[in-house]
């Protein structure tokens, strides 16, 4: 996980995300990272526009819904609802997301 925070770093700073710039990060935080883990993220990220993925990961939610029913019950089952929806959503996000970090390392 140190190696994708040191990769978002190095994105953050404005640094080409290479197998030289993660050792440095490596090295500076004096970490325990096989060279092998480091050339393998490099080569998993070597397609990925880490600027997108981002995006993508923090506008991962759908637009609220709005109720315009004239009883409060109905849009309480409708806020009910919604959340029952969003939270099978962030299941499957947090399943998706767990599974292309595995395939990282």
């Amino acid at each position: 996980m140190e190696l994708v925070y040191a990769a978002l770093t190095l994105h953050e700073a404005g640094k080409e995300v290479d197998e030289e710039n993660l050792q440095s990060i490596v090295e500076a935080a004096d970490l325990d990272v096989e060279d092998s883990e480091v050339k393998a993220l490099v080569a998993a990220l070597e397609d990925v526009d880490i600027e997108e993925a981002m995006e993508t990961a923090v506008t991962g939610g759908g637009a609220p819904a709005s109720s315009s029913g004239s009883s409060e019950d109905s849009g309480e089952e409708a806020e009910e609802e919604e959340a029952e929806e969003e939270g099978d959503e962030d299941e499957a996000d947090e399943d998706e997301a767990a599974e292309g970090l595995g395939d990282l390392f």
